[in-house]
């Protein structure tokens, strides 16, 4: 038998509803092995038969499934109180683990929830849940030495325009609509003092500096800066872009040296590319 046709089977079979007998008579474990060749791919231990050792796997699933998402997503887990076992058995089924490991079974959360009416406020949780996913994201990337401050500042004023800002890979923004970063402050509260849920433009900044994922607030005009750099333009089309704009997404020329020499103290960048 396959190697392919064994992991589907054990995952047909773990993640179906109801008693273990069930699931191995279900059609979607029968596709790809009959209950009758279970002794053959599965032997018995001293004190379990095959069923029973598939059972053990069955009755831990949800209970994984349970603590992966809860760690990935508290301000969900905390905001659905005892409606959150009811979201990770509808998300699990209708996005089961395909992988060796559980590190990235929250990825669909978002949209999952952006689909479906039995959890809400619907736009707040998708919210709520983006920037806690770009938190485990950023958790997950690979780690880079940041920039040097002085190595910004040596930079000479006839080439700077021409400068592009590398960013950590860890870094995350995240536009919010609604105020899931306050509710998010207060999860671990024992005070019980939480906002309710509120229509509130926020932007966020998300990153990772010595294996610590760190959250900034930002104003929408620096948001729009940073997205820039990211997007690989040079200092110079960032600062005459910000200028060109409007209103609260406008920068004043003041604001350029102040963000940058606060970002790479932070940490934000990890190199700078001349021209």
């Amino acid at each position: 038998m396959k190697l392919g046709h064994l992991q589907k089977w054990m995952q047909a079979v773990v993640v179906h509803p109801g008693s273990t007998a069930e699931a191995l008579r279900s059609p979607a474990a029968r596709k790809h092995l009959p209950a009758k060749k279970l002794l053959s791919v599965l032997l018995p231990s001293p004190t379990l038969s095959p069923a029973e050792r598939i059972a053990v796997y069955q009755e831990m699933y949800p209970l994984r499934m349970y603590d992966a998402l809860a760690a990935d997503y508290p301000g969900l887990e905390h905001f659905l109180g005892e409606r959150f076992r009811d979201f990770v058995a509808a998300y699990t089924a209708a996005h089961p683990s395909k992988g060796y490991t559980l590190n990235r079974l929250g990825d669909r959360v978002p949209a999952f929830l952006a689909k479906q009416r039995r959890f809400s406020p619907r736009s707040f949780l998708v919210d709520l849940t983006r920037l806690e996913l770009a938190l485990t994201e950023a958790f997950d990337e690979r780690e880079a030495p940041p920039l040097d401050v002085s190595a910004f500042e040596a930079i000479p004023q006839s080439k700077l325009a021409k400068t592009r800002l590398i960013p950590v890979p860890s870094l995350r923004l995240v536009k919010l609509n609604w105020n899931a970063s306050a509710y998010l402050d207060t999860v671990r509260d024992e005070d019980h003092n939480h906002p309710k849920p509120l229509r509130q433009a926020a932007y966020v900044l998300v990153f990772r500096r010595k294996y610590a994922v760190y959250r900034l607030p930002l104003s929408a005009a620096a948001f729009l800066v940073l997205k820039d750099i990211a997007a690989g333009r040079s200092l110079g089309q960032v600062v005459q872009r910000s200028l060109a704009r409007r209103g609260v997404h406008k920068a004043s020329p003041e604001d350029f040296a102040r963000w940058f020499r606060h970002w790479t103290s932070e940490g934000v960048f990890s190199g700078v590319k001349r021209a």
